[in-house]
């Protein structure tokens, strides 16, 4: 399945936020969002009009899809997977994205954007519940311990980790033993506890149609 390698701060461009795919730059005046605030492209300053129902939804559902770096395919999978679960399908939804295996390592801190936390669970430095895990999708479950692999703790890489992940954010859905280079999700998050900036009930609406 082919994904897209061009350049990410123009995604955040076309959809008009942040997107935090680049990860301490976002936070810099060298974001491109702070530089150039408007759609990619030479006729970018003449794209913003009026958006039909269809339009937003589209918006949404893509917004959603670059920020937690999913094709499409793969998307509309956890869209089907929230629907079959019960509850409210939108923020089933948001728990799906939030609990794969890649956002947990970002939201832990281990890695500074999603991207860069998706390349070091595909090349296995992780362990789920004392168990290699390299697949980026797993769907992470309460009580889930996620750790760095022993023998890799040690690389240079996670040696910066461990001297600046205390003073990181953690959401109230996961703890963290920085000492141990480990994480647990305690709970799944419920939508209060997500600071994404989303509407879910217009992709809920997109694929409703």
């Amino acid at each position: 399945m082919a994904r897209y390698t061009g350049p990410v701060c123009k995604l955040c461009r076309r959809e008009g936020l942040k997107l935090f795919l680049k990860g301490d730059r976002c936070f810099t005046p060298k974001c491109a969002i702070e530089r150039r605030n408007q759609p990619p492209g030479q006729h970018g300053q003449r794209r913003r009009g009026k958006v039909s129902d269809y339009g937003l939804q589209l918006r949404e559902k893509q917004k959603a899809r670059r920020t937690y770096g999913i094709m499409e395919r793969q998307f509309k999978r956890h869209f089907e997977m929230a629907e079959g679960r019960p509850g409210v399908t939108g923020e089933n939804l948001l728990q799906v994205l939030e609990t794969r295996l890649d956002n947990v390592v970002y939201r832990l801190g281990f890695a500074n954007s999603r991207p860069q936390a998706r390349q070091l669970v595909s090349h296995g430095h992780f362990l789920v519940n004392g168990v290699k895990t390299d697949i980026p999708s797993y769907i992470c479950k309460a009580t889930d311990v996620i750790a760095v692999r022993p023998e890799h703790a040690t690389d240079e890489y996670f040696k910066v980790v461990a001297a600046e992940i205390g003073r990181k954010d953690i959401p109230t859905w996961l703890t963290l033993d920085p000492r141990n280079l480990s994480g647990t999700v305690i709970s799944l998050p419920a939508r209060a506890d997500l600071d994404v900036n989303l509407n879910e009930q217009l992709i809920v609406e997109f694929y409703s149609r």
